[in-house]
């Protein structure tokens, strides 16, 4: 079988999996719905929640923006991978000691007010919309190449996926897709890291690849990589560009964005004790890892095939997979010179008389994970199957997201706001056709996303950073922090966020440059002074404002005391 066949038959399987296992744990009940029914073991909730962690993001951008940005690329791992352990070890305990179902449920009686719960259900929304635009860029991305249609129809395609499993089985429904998802994504992107090990550096081990040697001269891969991105114009593959400034901002709102995001959070709520959640926190945290750790060396490999397969070669001649990649409008040459010959160099590249070369090909970030198997000529289902990964990825994700949005609208806004007489039937009617109406609202942004799929990501990290992390962290860790000043952080934060993001993104797209960026940041770092805006804001207002009524300030001490600690310790005084 070549490889659309063996795409269809992986894709197809996987998809048939979700399914069945979306009609067996359907949703009978709203506790279903939102939180499956808080039965879930501690071990699949930890894999559940590493799938929806790692999304197209993690399988199909990381990878291929550490390829092209080399050092300055360690920024996204770093910030996921230190995002998910702060999570773990400072809020997901103490949430789910708390016991809502939603996050904006947590704001909501926090902070005793109708008004930070519609603000923090605004706040869900504009996040979750953000990040599910780039999950669905990536399925589109996924569909347009293997399954050869083009990418609007990949993202419709994958809306029909996801609304039958996210409006049939809610947060249960999902949970144990979820479970089925993370398996199949991380069999399809260690199987050709292990490959690709093996070949490029004799060992079956990736994480020790990719600081290995190339079997055949002994030269170490970096090196090897470092000399080719410097005979070419690029700059050295462990060089950085970016400010220390930056590279912190990004890593910062990356971390604190990880530990405000609603649809990793939700995930905690679904174990039946406290303990449980500590525990899948520990789990997931190890199921992460393997791709985390295993991600530097795909872009090592990735990068080393790509500049040693199109380096001077006659377009004539090209392999099946550039032209295949060429179809999708992802992947682009134009001979420049009228010689033949694909030129892919980088801006300081120049001829032996020393006059300029004019790079000729434009080659997509988002396809390096994807279309690494086939540059690198492993077999067809090893390709297919690296197209089962990502769209396991981006979906599993993706129904997480939009079970927030799905949620936000009929439990925080209707049961608890509008409608709080709405039957159990009529509200879970609600969820539902929240879900379905944010999965036509989500597959818009899939046809039509402000950048790549990691880009689009770190964007919502920097929203959720900016809005709900100091909220959680405040309204936690401190009994002073009030409604007044919770909805004015909030506000402030998360405005001051979108606006330079959106200036940069979209009305000044020409200025986004390191010289026009207020103190050096970048759009995707600039959520952490966001985040501290409203850490500020929620603080200095919240100290000229009334203090919390003393029931709130109760439950504050009720949530981080372990039980039975403060009977012990009236018991030993």
């Amino acid at each position: 079988m070549n490889v659309q066949a063996w795409t269809f038959v992986l894709v197809g399987l996987s998809f048939a999996l979700y399914i069945g296992v979306a009609i067996w744990s359907r949703a009978r009940s709203t506790r279903d719905f939102y939180v499956a029914g808080t039965g879930v073991s501690p071990l699949a909730n930890g894999m559940a929640t590493a799938a929806d962690w790692m999304s197209a993001a993690s399988f199909i951008s990381m990878a291929g923006i550490v390829s092209f940005l080399g050092y300055d690329g360690s920024v996204y791992l770093m910030g996921w991978t230190g995002g998910y352990v702060l999570l773990a070890l400072l809020l997901a305990p103490y949430l789910r000691k708390f016991g809502a179902f939603t996050v904006p449920d947590f704001v909501g009686d926090r902070y005793y007010s109708q008004a930070a719960r519609v603000v923090a259900v605004i706040c869900a929304i504009f996040v979750s919309f953000t990040y599910v635009a780039g999950q669905m860029r990536g399925v589109g991305v996924v569909f347009s190449r293997f399954l050869e249609v083009p990418v609007e129809l990949g993202v419709v395609i994958g809306m029909g996926i996801v609304f039958f499993y996210a409006v049939l089985g809610g947060m249960k429904g999902i949970t144990y897709t979820q479970v089925a998802q993370y398996c199949v994504l991380i069999f399809a992107f260690m199987v050709p890291a292990i490959f690709l090990s093996l070949m490029m550096a004799g060992t079956p081990i990736p994480q020790l690849g990719f600081g290995g040697a190339d079997p055949a001269t002994g030269v170490p891969l970096i090196k090897k990589l470092n000399g080719l991105h410097q005979e070419l114009g690029f700059a050295a593959y462990t060089s950085g560009a970016k400010s220390t400034l930056d590279v912190f901002a990004i890593t910062a709102a990356l971390m604190v964005g990880t530990a405000g995001l609603p649809h990793v959070i939700i995930r905690f709520y679904t174990v039946p004790r406290v303990r449980d959640a500590r525990i899948s926190a520990g789990y997931a945290l190890v199921f992460i890892a393997i791709l985390y750790t295993t991600a530097p060396a795909i872009a090592v490999f990735a990068r080393t095939n790509l500049l040693e397969t199109v380096r001077d070669t006659p377009y004539e001649s090209v392999p099946e997979w550039f032209t295949k990649w060429e179809g999708t409008g992802l992947l682009t040459f134009a001979d420049e010179n009228g010689d033949g010959l694909i030129q892919y160099v980088g801006p300081n590249a120049t001829d032996a008389a020393g006059a300029p070369i004019t790079n000729e090909l434009t080659v997509d970030r988002d396809i390096m994970v994807l279309a690494n198997p086939e540059i690198s000529g492993l077999p067809d289902w090893v390709v297919g199957l690296v197209a089962a990964g990502g769209l396991a990825a981006a979906l599993s994700t993706a129904a997480g997201l939009l079970l927030v949005v799905s949620s936000a609208v009929s439990h925080d806004l209707l049961k608890r706001g509008l409608r709080p007489e709405i039957s159990e039937k009529g509200e879970l009617i609600a969820a539902r056709v929240a879900a379905g109406v944010a999965v036509v609202v989500a597959g818009w942004l899939g046809i039509n996303p402000p950048g790549f799929v990691a880009e689009v990501v770190a964007l919502a990290f920097g929203l959720a950073a900016s809005s709900f992390f100091p909220v959680i962290l405040l309204g936690i860790f401190t009994k002073r922090t009030n409604r007044e000043g919770a909805v004015a952080g909030m506000v402030s934060g998360i405005t001051f966020t979108a606006a330079y993001i959106v200036w940069f993104k979209f009305v000044d797209p020409a200025a986004n440059t390191a010289e026009n960026w207020w103190f050096g940041i970048s759009p995707e770092g600039i959520g952490t002074v966001g985040m501290l805006i409203n850490f500020a804001v929620a603080i200095a207002v919240s100290r000229v404002t009334p203090r919390p009524p003393r029931a709130v300030t109760n439950m504050v001490e009720d949530i981080r005391v372990p039980r039975g600690a403060r009977e012990a310790h009236d018991i030993n005084a």
